[in-house]
């Protein structure tokens, strides 16, 4: 089973992008063009009518000049629940926990819980070395193409850095990990 953004975050981003464009005296198109974000993607998005992944909101975060953490409004004077970003029926979710952005990274905390068969694909975003991983609970199948490997409850690991990146819970039971991803930033020319 595939997750998605639920509604709320999708309408929140789509108003903090259009407001951080505008901002910034940016068309639609010279932002398509600094993110590499089709005109019509961000149109949707804009007015909340489509369901990006993250690593599209990272694109956009940098051809704006800022982090999908930023977009999303999460830093160090937000409550510890952090936000959810992502969800699905079966009851699966990340929440994005904390950030920290300097000129040159942005540090993002995750909490993650995968039910059943759920799996989450994603991109890694661009992250330094890949993602840090620990597990709190149950077994975690992480892996990036044919690299994988299982971290059990109390141990931790990486996901290697790579263009996809896959998590779920061993045997389809249920996992909870934390994942720290340190992430470039990459400031758009203007």
């Amino acid at each position: 089973m595939s997750g998605g953004m639920r509604p709320a975050v999708v309408e929140h981003l789509g108003e903090r992008i259009r407001a951080a464009r505008q901002e910034l005296d940016l068309s639609v198109a010279a932002l398509a063009e600094h993110s590499d974000v089709s005109r019509r993607m961000l149109t949707q998005i804009e007015l909340g009518q489509a369901n990006p992944s993250v690593a599209i909101l990272d694109r956009i975060a940098a051809g704006l000049g800022t982090t999908f953490a930023a977009l999303m409004g999460v830093g160090a004077d937000d409550a510890p629940e952090g936000v959810e970003i992502w969800s699905t029926d079966s009851g699966s979710w990340a929440v994005l926990l904390d950030a920290m952005d300097t000129e040159s990274v942005s540090v993002e905390t995750w909490k993650w819980k995968l039910v059943g068969e759920d799996v989450y694909t994603g991109d890694s975003g661009g992250a330094a070395g890949g993602i840090m991983l620990h597990v709190i609970e149950g077994a975690l199948e992480s892996g990036v193409g044919e690299q994988q490997c299982v971290i059990e409850a109390g141990g931790s690991g990486r996901s290697p850095a790579g263009d996809v990146h896959r998590y779920r819970a061993r045997d389809g039971q249920v996992v909870v990990f934390l994942s720290v991803a340190v992430l470039p930033r990459t400031g758009a020319s203007r």
